[in-house]
């Protein structure tokens, strides 16, 4: 079985990464169980997370063991990264619907059975129980203000401001690694470039409190030739929910990607093998519009099954 971090850096997934070296040795020797966070601030995933789904299903056909994290209790504080203001706060109830909305959706494109099983797991679980005093004292303590501030999201809202309920938000992050280090032996995680401060304070807090190693890595994000984020329209986010983004909006969507973008997104976002891909680098004028179509299809049948991949193409072709 191959490298999993060959195949994440030969698809385009990977951005930057802790000892990079040494976790593509480790990841060659040993099934790992790595993590990626989700934050359930609305009823459905996107396409930007569809690209971290990717990330940890190419992990999981490699052998390791992906464990999804839901933040029903960090989304209770709201991530800073990335925000000019401080977010909504959410409900219980807000929390826990949106929640069990992504869990459906994940089912599409990880294992949840057999023996490298996704598993899925909910912050919320440890730390509601947490004693303040208790934890500013033993992980608090731990934590550097100046580094924290000198962090780039945090950075970023130093000038319209940063709520004390925000900055705690690096903590929380790492002490999830932390706790799942422990409970599972999950020694990686994956996110987003804005993560990068989060997922490093994480490692360093099991350095410090366990003396072992943990690694980090983020993935990158879907950009198109001129460097904008994709996975927008005209109605706002290509959303993974049928009633938000329809199987034959979905598929539109793809199929007038750039002819700059189209084998990039291939890369990205399908399980079409490496060999077949490489061959359509030669492609041009009508070939290209061949292979917007196999994009289009391909992801359209990911997320929303074979027949409506069918009739999305054929809708299209009518038009």
């Amino acid at each position: 079985m191959r490298n999993a971090y060959d195949i994440l850096e030969e698809r385009g997934l990977v951005k930057q990464c802790s000892h990079p070296e040494e976790l593509r040795e480790l990841m060659g020797k040993e099934k790992l169980t790595f993590y990626i966070g989700f934050a359930p601030t609305a009823d459905s995933l996107h396409i930007g997370h569809y690209v971290a789904l990717m990330t940890m299903a190419h992990m999981q056909r490699a052998g390791h063991r992906p464990i999804v994290l839901l933040g029903g209790g960090t989304a209770y504080i709201g991530d800073p990264s990335g925000k000019t203001d401080m977010r909504r706060m959410m409900t219980t109830e807000e929390i826990q619907h949106n929640a069990s909305c992504f869990q459906k959706q994940m089912a599409h494109v990880l294992n949840f059975e057999g023996e490298n099983a996704a598993i899925i797991e909910n912050n919320a679980s440890w730390l509601h129980s947490l004693n303040f005093l208790e934890f500013m004292r033993d992980i608090g303590s731990l934590f550097s203000v100046n580094r924290m501030l000198a962090a780039e999201c945090y950075k970023q809202r130093m000038e319209k401001g940063l709520s004390f309920l925000e900055f705690n938000y690096m903590i929380m992050q790492s002490y999830d690694f932390y706790y799942m280090f422990q409970h599972y032996g999950c020694n990686m995680q994956f996110g987003g470039n804005d993560q990068w401060s989060n997922m490093l304070g994480g490692t360093e807090l099991i350095r410090r409190k366990l003396g072992k190693d943990a690694h980090a890595m983020t993935i990158t994000l879907l950009l198109n030739s001129e460097g904008k984020k994709m996975g927008k329209t005209a109605k706002g986010a290509v959303w993974l929910d049928p009633n938000k983004t329809t199987p034959f909006e979905f598929y539109q969507y793809w199929r007038n990607v750039d002819d700059a973008d189209v084998l990039k997104c291939i890369r990205m976002l399908t399980f079409l093998p490496l060999e077949e891909i490489d061959k359509m680098d030669s492609w041009q004028g009508e070939q290209l519009n061949k292979a917007k179509e196999i994009l289009a299809y391909e992801l359209t049948k990911m997320v929303h099954g074979e027949a409506e991949a069918d009739q999305a193409q054929a809708a299209a072709k009518a038009v």
